[in-house]
Order: C-alpha cells, then sequence, then structure tokens
C-alpha cells in the first residue's frame, strides 16, 4: 500500500471487497454486523491491526462528555495513515462531521453507506464506498450489481409434450 495514500485508492480496495458480500433476510443491525465483519475480514487481510468501536478524535454530543466511537478503525504499517471507517444505513451529519474531524487528524476516512440509495457524496477528504440493499418485508438483502446474463440470440427450444390421455 502507497503510504502517501490519499484515501482512493484504499476506498476503491474496500469497495471491490464490499461487492462480494450478500446477504439475506437479515435486520437492520444483522445487515449492519455482516458489513463490520466483511471489512474486519478485508483489513484483516490487507495485514493491518483492526479495532472495532475504537475512540474517535471527535467528542460527543452535549451533556454527554468523552469521544465518540468509529466503528472500524485500522492501524497501517508505519509511514501509512491509519483508516477510520465509519458504515450508515442512513445519511447523518453527526457521521460526516465525526469523518471530517478524523481526516484533520491525519487518518483515511471512509464512510461505507448501504441500502436502497441514493446516497450523495460527502464532502471531501470523506470518501463513500456503498453497498446497495433492499428492504423486503422489513427484512434487508443485497442487491447484485451484476447484470442479467445474456442470452444467445437462438430461438428457445420447445420440447414435444406428450399427452396423457384424460379420464373423466
Amino acid at each position: 500500500m502507497d503510504t502517501a495514500d490519499d484515501g482512493t485508492s484504499t476506498a476503491g480496495s474496500l469497495a471491490a471487497w464490499l461487492a462480494g458480500v450478500a446477504f439475506a433476510d437479515l435486520t437492520e443491525a444483522e445487515a449492519t454486523g455482516r458489513i463490520v465483519d466483511a471489512i474486519e475480514e478485508w483489513a484483516g487481510s490487507q495485514g493491518w491491526r483492526v479495532y472495532r468501536r475504537a475512540p474517535s478524535v471527535f467528542p460527543l454530543p452535549a451533556p454527554l462528555r468523552g469521544s465518540s466511537v468509529l466503528d472500524v478503525a485500522c492501524a497501517r504499517p508505519a509511514g501509512a495513515a491509519p483508516v477510520a471507517i465509519e458504515v450508515d444505513r442512513s445519511d447523518r451529519q453527526r457521521t460526516v462531521d465525526k469523518l471530517l474531524a478524523e481526516a484533520a487528524a491525519g487518518r483515511v476516512a471512509i464512510w461505507v453507506r448501504w441500502g436502497a440509495g441514493p446516497f450523495p457524496p460527502p464532502p471531501l477528504p470523506v470518501h463513500m464506498v456503498t453497498r446497495e440493499a433492499a428492504r423486503r418485508a422489513g427484512r434487508w438483502h443485497t442487491v447484485s450489481e451484476r447484470p442479467a446474463p445474456e442470452h444467445s440470440g437462438a430461438p428457445p427450444v420447445v420440447a414435444e409434450v406428450e399427452e396423457l390421455p384424460w379420464e373423466p
């Protein structure tokens, strides 16, 4: 990994990884958990240390005290900026503010948005990675980004149907 990564290649790598994540019939919390698990696997495959619910540089809202937490934080080899990742289905300004604070602190900030979209892009230097999902009967299912298979163009083959005797 390039130590001068502005986040573009890191976000692209994560997007490619999450494109392979599929789920069906999950609650919102279960779907978010599945995505966080996949992010942890992706970061581990890069050889990075992974921290769930890591402290953020962004403070909690009043009257609470302390700092917010990140869904996933990754420590990379010396010279490479850490990665701060938030996972949301909804469009939350607080998430954008948190990731902007992380970027200002020298981290690569990535917002993983999942759901039906549309997903308006956050301001740079926050990078967005999306995973399309649809809700049916209150449960979430991933949406394939693969195109439908092409057909040969040959006429369909119709099998001969044998008529069975009908007896009343």
